[in-house]
């Protein structure tokens, strides 16, 4: 199954996302706090996907995005963030975000947009 890389500030969300995924066949090989970390990890882990929170401290996810998709354009990276960041939305789908979801998501939500990069919907 694919490998995922988990980028949230919120130790809850990253906790609650991790619980989502593993129940439903990814493997998660990795998280991170911030958007610094999360493009380190990237860069050291090659996950199949990234989820990523947009608003983080120190580098945000636009940030992050822009950096992954430097280093692997073919990258794959879900944007899960709060309602009421749709110009931020738009930037992101810009720099190559490959999905949206706005939180709190709907678990079917994440897992088909998933399921839909990796090419098993």
């Amino acid at each position: 199954m694919a490998t995922v890389l988990i980028v949230d500030d919120s130790k809850t969300s990253r906790k609650i996302l991790r619980a989502l995924l593993e129940e439903n066949g990814f493997e998660v090989i990795g998280e991170a706090e911030n958007g610094e970390i999360g493009y380190i990890k990237y860069k050291e882990l090659q996950p199949d996907l990234v989820t990523m929170d947009i608003t983080m401290p120190n580098m945000d996810g636009i940030e992050s995005l822009s950096l992954i998709k430097k280093a692997n354009a073919d990258a794959k990276v879900v944007m899960i963030t709060a309602a009421g960041q749709e110009s931020k939305m738009v930037t992101a789908l810009k720099r190559g975000a490959d999905e949206f979801i706005t939180k709190p998501f709907q678990k079917k939500e994440v897992i088909d947009a998933l399921k839909k990069l990796v090419g098993e919907a």
